[in-house]
């Protein structure tokens, strides 16, 4: 199922933060009198209480428009860590609406071992101080401990006592707010090892897609006993859907999407006993198997149906303005066809209030990264080009000249910030690689500011993956401009590193890249958060032995960073830059401590 990282979502926090003791009131600390939340049985079943009243959760997870989401209906919003959680308390506060805070726990993939007891120590230690900071928030609802640790660790008793520890923890700690954990699905023996171990968890939380109408059902055939959250929900998966003959899942239209997500609620969610309520996934929008997968929202802000099916759930009645709703998205011929090759696609669309619809057709790259898990991963290049003729209902695209899988996406909007968005794999047979990448023009930026576009994208993640941080909009003493981006190693050894791709998820089997020929050096500024932290920067990374490599490579060696920003660069005037595929790296080996660093004004020039 679907486990979220810091890159999309409020992530882990795996490394010790400010000493409790030493910083009482850190900054975004709530210090005002907590609203009691009870947990108590009613009805055959259970029922949230909150300052006394009945509290039944109408929510959503994703950082998107919270006032809308408050318009909607909904009453609370999830997050997957306590990072930034100060000011998201704060606004939820404002708007009356609720927050269940996670609290991340490590994950055996993603490197961490619940055997290793520096490491369960750390992340104790972590969970002892998010609460204590937190615990006296008006708008918090719960504490969510941990999102989907259990994967591959089922028959682990350490971690099962790690989650035990801090469940007992976070109750002696803060005795107002009800505890819970949370599991991708509820197969296996899980959920007798939940009732087991764990009894200072209160309730379970279930990620659940194409399996959401059902869950209640089989969670009771599982031995629940507990009251559960539904804590995900939304479309089949791509690991749920059948793929076609060259592994492209298709993806259900974002009005088609609408009735999956009524299903679950319907069936699940509602005048179960044992329900609590639900969180959608996903109030926003990400790079997850495609753009807009599980997005409820485009990135304007625009709503989809899947909202205006959980305003009508949540309010008892439709929004004022529907979303557009598309019949058909069709190809006028076969789907795979000759690179280069034109071929044509029908469209229809319409909007329930009349208004008038434009489209925007685009072609994009299909990184075919159709697993479970939501790890960070790159947007794959557009091909503008692409589109020769269009217009409300039709669209002539010539295929690129590289052959390998597309898809042809057609956003709609009403142009009153509603819309609809489908799309239709496409692949293209044959076709000759290029030997060079696209030509760029000089400076070539890879970042600068956190809402730019950028040739290259951070998606190669080597090494402990879990304990990798980064927020691209780190607004605090940017180098320039309004943001840095902040970067975090969390864990005290092993190593992690990541690499700007092009395309991105590529390690060299793709052509792509970019001829940054006529540049001089690789330049960008760096900084440490404390001083004294070593990295290791380069470019360049893959090899000859595959079967598009970089043509050039270049490195720092090991860098050991001040608190004051610094101008950093690698000579690449002799170098032949004519495919660059792997345009920035940074590498981090464990120090013994957490590390904290921040990047800016990276560019070839």
């Amino acid at each position: 199922m679907k486990t979220r990282t810091l890159l999309a979502f409020l992530a882990p926090v795996l490394g010790a933060a400010a000493v409790i003791s030493l910083y009482p009131r850190s900054a975004g600390a709530a210090d005002d009198t907590p609203i009691a939340v009870k947990l108590v049985k009613s009805g055959g079943g259970f029922q949230l209480q909150r300052d006394g009243k009945p509290y039944f959760i109408k929510g959503a997870g994703g950082n998107d428009s919270r006032q809308l989401l408050k318009a909607s209906g909904g009453n609370s919003i999830r997050t997957w860590g306590v990072d930034g959680l100060g000011p998201i308390l704060t606004e939820a506060q404002s708007l009356g609406i609720t927050v269940t805070a996670g609290i991340w726990l490590g994950h055996k993939d993603q490197g961490f071992d619940y055997h290793n007891a520096a490491q369960v120590a750390a992340q104790y230690k972590a969970a002892e101080e998010a609460i204590m900071k937190y615990r006296n928030s008006p708008s918090l609802l719960m504490w969510a401990i941990g999102n989907e640790m259990e994967n591959g660790s089922d028959d682990d008793l350490e971690m099962w006592k790690a989650v035990e520890d801090i469940a007992a923890l976070a109750k002696k700690l803060d005795p107002n707010h009800p505890t819970m954990t949370v599991f991708a699905e509820v197969g296996g023996n899980k959920v007798a090892q939940l009732n087991k171990y764990c009894p200072d968890i209160d309730i379970l939380g279930i990620n659940s897609y194409a399996g959401g109408p059902s869950v209640a059902d089989r969670y009771k055939q599982a031995g629940g006993v507990k009251p559960f959250v539904i804590t995900e929900f939304g479309p089949p998966g791509t690991w749920e859907l059948k793929a076609n003959d060259w592994g492209a899942a298709p993806e259900p239209t974002s009005t088609e999407k609408s009735k999956f997500y009524r299903d679950t609620y319907e069936k699940s969610v509602l005048h179960q006993p044992l329900s609590l309520g639900s969180y959608t996934f996903l109030w926003s929008h990400k790079q997850e198997a495609t753009a807009t997968w599980f997005g409820m929202l485009l990135p304007d802000g625009s709503k989809l149906a899947p909202v205006d099916a959980m305003t009508q759930l949540w309010s008892g009645k439709p929004p004022v303005a529907l979303c557009p709703t598309i019949e058909k998205l069709a190809l006028d011929g076969e789907d795979k066809i000759p690179a280069g090759s034109e071929v044509k696609a029908t469209l229809a669309a319409s909007s329930p209030q009349k208004y008038p619809l434009t489209v925007k057709w685009v072609l994009r790259g299909d990184p075919m990264a159709h697993v479970a898990g939501g790890a960070p991963e790159g947007v794959p290049d557009d091909y503008p080009d692409a589109i020769q003729t269009s217009d409300a209902k039709h669209a002539v695209v010539k295929m690129p000249a590289t052959g390998g899988p597309y898809r042809l996406f057609a956003y709609i909007s009403d142009g009153h910030k509603a819309s609809a968005v489908a799309n239709i794999p496409l692949y293209a047979t044959g076709g000759a690689a290029s030997a060079e990448g696209t030509k760029a023009k000089l400076p070539l930026v890879i970042y600068s500011e956190a809402d730019g576009d950028t040739p290259y994208t951070p998606a190669g993640y080597m090494g402990n993956t879990g304990a990798i941080q980064m927020d691209p909009g780190f607004a605090e003493n940017p180098h320039t401009g309004k943001t840095s981006l902040k970067v975090q190693y969390t864990a005290n050894d092993n190593w992690g590193g990541v690499v700007w791709q092009s395309p991105a998820n590529d390690w060299g089997e793709k052509p792509g890249g970019w001829n940054v020929t006529g540049a001089k050096q690789l330049s960008f500024w760096a900084r440490g958060d404390q001083g004294g932290e070593v990295v290791a920067f380069s470019f360049g990374l893959i090899g000859t032995d595959k079967k598009f490599p970089d043509r050039a490579s270049g490195k720092t060696g090991n860098v050991t960073l001040t608190k004051e920003w610094k101008q950093y660069s690698i000579d690449v005037s002799n170098l032949d830059l004519t495919r660059v595929k792997t345009g920035f790296v940074w590498v981090v080996a464990g120090q013994g401590h957490p590390v904290t660093f921040y990047l800016d004004d990276i560019e070839y020039r």
